[in-house]
């Protein structure tokens, strides 16, 4: 009799015009990597969600958190689950480029948007029907590798040598560094890969260094991207060293030691905040950001946390804009927000500037990255160390 009686209100509220809201408030799943080897990534991202907005216009938003222990196997459990049981209309996460890459179809099949905070640009590109229902929160690899590859020119390198991880992320940076170095006239005279959970690249390194590059360049994350370059400089590897944005963390600088000295990388402004000048208009984000992070935790956040951040404030501006077509809970408002999310023009965020398009689902340029060194064990701005045009060493190996 119950369900009689619903049904013929939800007839009733049709027949008249009048909104159906199907559920009270719109569900957010968050997938994060809180435990196995990408933990260092993923606890600051998980972390985040209590600090993600809880209100988008007139509508709540409840976040529904799940680990997949960085596992993408886990990680496909996890999205179904969510899709299936908990009918979120949007899910942020996974951690890795992997895991992101793993749950592309099934995104595409339930018709849900992911927010995914992951370095990958193959998580978006080249655009497809799967594909445009991801969006990445992280600068793409194209905008990160020309500022490290501009940098390269300035100091005369000629030569350099790569090793990255043995995955999409790895692949990813291969191919899009390789493509660019040709175009720029810098030669990729070695490539080598390494697993996440490698406790050695010793190998790897050994050929590298007879291969005698001016640079070399590590496609790594969290704290595993520190293991070739210390085991190069360990070798005795005295060329220049850059790092990805997957880099961008104290863990690095921890794992790396000495050896980071000197490292080059670009990355969000957040590194390197208090040298940001205030007429930034990411900077009072992540400074408000940082000081909810820090009042809950008692530890600065890293810049992965930030990214998922970002996924909050894109939701919170898109979510009123699909709720105009659809209510939450219903297939027509995932649609909606996905088409909202892609019409994204000029939100500031803790990662530069956010402006989307249906070629485009990541929307950063030149405001999403600074270029950044270690001087004394500490990020700082590459042009603050005074660095800029100067070769490392006419003699790397």
């Amino acid at each position: 009799m119950n369900i009689s009686l619903l049904r013929l209100g939800v007839l009733a509220a049709v027949l008249s015009g009048v909104p159906y809201l199907v559920q009270a408030q719109v569900k957010v799943g968050v997938v994060a990597s809180a435990t196995g080897p990408t933990a260092l990534v993923g606890i600051p991202q998980m972390n985040t969600v209590p600090l993600l907005p809880t209100q988008a216009g007139d509508l709540g938003i409840e976040y529904i958190a799940l680990d997949d222990g960085s596992d993408p196997t886990q990680t496909v459990t996890a999205f179904k689950k969510l899709m299936d049981e908990s009918g979120v209309d949007a899910i942020i996460g996974p951690t890795g480029s992997p895991n992101s890459m793993s749950v592309l179809p099934f995104i595409a099949e339930a018709g849900t948007p992911m927010l995914a905070p992951v370095g990958a640009a193959a998580v978006v590109l080249p655009m497809n029907e799967q594909k445009r229902w991801a969006f990445k929160t992280t600068q793409n690899t194209d905008i990160i590798a020309r500022a490290l590859i501009q940098d390269m020119k300035q100091r005369g390198i000629e030569t350099v040598g790569f090793i990255g991880f043995a995955d999409a992320y790895g692949d990813d940076w291969h191919q899009v560094f390789s493509t660019r170095a040709k175009e720029a006239g810098i030669d990729l005279t070695i490539a080598e890969r390494y697993q996440r959970t490698d406790s050695s690249v010793t190998g790897q390194a050994l050929k590298i260094l007879s291969a005698r590059p001016d640079a070399v360049l590590i496609a790594g994350t969290g704290g595993a991207a520190a293991l070739p370059q210390t085991t190069l400089a360990s070798q005795g590897y005295q060329g220049q060293f850059y790092q990805t944005h997957g880099a961008a963390l104290p863990a690095f600088l921890k794992f790396a030691g000495p050896s980071a000295e000197g490292t080059i990388l670009a990355a969000s402004l957040m590194l390197v905040l208090p040298e940001i000048p205030d007429s930034n208009p990411s900077k009072p984000i992540v400074e408000e950001y940082i000081q909810r992070y820090e009042a809950r935790y008692g530890e600065k956040p890293a810049t992965f946390g930030a990214n998922v951040f970002d996924a909050g404030l894109l939701l919170q501006q898109a979510i009123p804009i699909a709720a105009q077509a659809a209510p939450p809970g219903t297939a027509e408002f995932r649609s909606a927000l996905r088409d909202a999310l892609e019409q994204t023009t000029e939100l500031v965020a803790t990662q530069g500037v956010y402006n989307m398009s249906p070629a485009d689902h990541s929307g950063f340029d030149e405001r999403g990255r600074e270029l950044i060194t270690v001087k004394d064990g500490q990020w700082i701005l590459l042009r603050q160390a005074g660095l800029e045009g100067h070769r490392n060493t006419p003699n790397p190996g």
